[in-house]
């Protein structure tokens, strides 16, 4: 990925993937930021640093498990959470990128920053072992915290929220800030009704009615044709839907009578200004995007696995209701748009970007570089289960690699068993057959 040059203040390298949008995401607005402050920013793909020149097969494995076995990535996530991270496969292939990530820091480096999971785990060993001698810093993308997150030897891990600072503390990292969530500057809240009209005009949507915005992440996976359906048919508001990178959901949908529908958008905050709520199934990078804008959120029909566990964190911190069944679908979106519950939901999200600059993620990065350079321990969890049995524990570890895309769906239905196969039968929010997926903006 480009180099962005600084000022002389130093040289600090972000590794992302490009799985999905959100990891890049925020590690754009990280390197935003951190140039503004003076620094020059690398940024590199983690799925380039992989053995092999696996990283497409990581990122197009973990496609397909979330589009067409979603029950099943379900069951693997669910294990490899109980069984505390990755397994003996995911190990061996994220060592095998541990030399590749040495090689690719300049030598000038003097922290470098990780927005996706596999990449904490491969700095942390090598910090932990003494390869990599400057702090390493994990910002967490997600509104929850999956045990792949927290790698031994990271220094220091960055929340949005306190409830996944402290979820992270729980999978035994050492160190934890919650310095707020890293936004796009572009998103913010309509400064009248004036330019709500003017976005609702760019787009040519309805001046008057309200608008609920389906987001799907940049795969536009989830069942979004069955939820702008039950939006048109069970309440007041008239569903915009984008589908992100995947044209064929687009058509779908148009084809459909989905009037409102959109495929990648380039111009995302000019379409929150126009919309009243959000509707989403990731809580992912949108969802922070829409905070920042103002507009109150629900989560529904999630996806599987982190789908469902970051909708649970962001129904816990007041940020945004789960709606778990669909007769809820007309009551909370009435409230969110016309009751207090979306003026509270609104001052929440809003809230959230009120923090002093000097608490932020920038200045602890700040506070990492100047630190000393001993490694950090991972502390042991603060709560843990019983021992998983052995036949979870491969499970997990196979579904482990899965969730990185690493191996095929066949090897996860050939090592897991029948119980995992059942699982891809029948998930309850992925029920709508007729809606495969590849593709969206998150």
């Amino acid at each position: 990925m480009p180099r962005q040059e600084g000022s002389d203040a130093g040289r600090i390298v972000i590794v992302s993937a490009s799985v999905g949008a959100g990891h890049d995401g925020a590690a754009a607005e990280l390197t935003r930021r951190l140039v503004a402050s003076g620094f020059a920013v690398d940024r590199l793909d983690f799925l380039d640093l992989l053995p092999a020149r696996l990283g497409r097969a990581v990122s197009s494995g973990y496609h397909r498990m979330l589009t067409h076995a979603p029950g099943c990535y379900q069951r693997i996530y669910a294990a490899s959470e109980r069984a505390g991270g990755s397994g003996p496969g995911v190990r061996a292939l994220l060592r095998g990128a541990e030399e590749s990530t040495l090689r690719a820091l300049p030598p000038d480096t003097r922290a470098v920053v990780s927005t996706y999971p596999g990449a904490s785990q491969v700095l942390g060993a090598l910090r932990h072992s003494g390869r990599l001698t400057v702090p390493a810093v994990t910002y967490l993308t997600d509104f929850s915290v999956h045990p792949l997150w927290v790698a031994a030897g990271i220094d220091l891990h960055l929340a949005a929220h306190a409830i996944p600072a402290a979820q992270a503390g729980a999978c035994g990292a050492a160190r934890v800030l919650a310095s707020g969530p890293v936004v796009d500057p572009r998103f913010k809240p309509a400064t009248d009704h004036r330019e709500r009209m003017q976005a609702r005009a760019r787009f040519g949507l309805p001046l008057m009615a309200p608008l609920a915005l389906l987001v799907a992440g940049s795969w536009g996976v989830g069942p979004l044709q069955q939820v702008a359906r039950e939006i048109q048919d069970r309440s007041t508001a008239v569903p915009v839907v984008v589908c992100g990178r995947n044209q064929a959901l687009a058509d779908r949908l148009r084809a459909a009578g989905i009037e409102h529908t959109y495929g990648w958008v380039q111009d995302m905050p000019g379409l929150m200004h126009a919309a009243d709520v959000l509707v989403q199934n990731a809580g992912g990078l949108t969802s922070l995007e829409a905070f920042a804008a103002g507009l109150p959120v629900a989560s529904y029909r999630c996806i599987a696995g982190h789908g469902r566990t970051n909708a649970a964190a962001l129904h816990e911190a007041q940020l945004a209701t789960w709606i778990r069944e669909p007769a809820g679908l007309e009551p909370v979106l009435t409230e969110l748009l016309d009751g207090r519950l979306g003026e509270r939901q609104r001052a929440a999200g809003l809230a959230l970007f009120a923090a002093d600059p000097d608490t932020g993620p920038v200045a602890a990065i700040l506070r990492a570089c100047s630190a000393g350079t001993a490694p950090t321990p991972v502390r042991p969890p603060g709560r843990r289960g019983r021992p998983a049995p052995r036949r979870l524990v491969v499970t997990a570890a196979l579904a482990t690699a899965l969730w990185a895309g690493a191996v095929g769906t066949g090897i996860a239905a050939t090592h897991s068993g029948s119980s995992v196969l059942q699982a891809i039968d029948h998930d309850p929010d992925h029920d709508d057959p007729g809606v495969p997926v590849d593709g969206h903006r998150g």
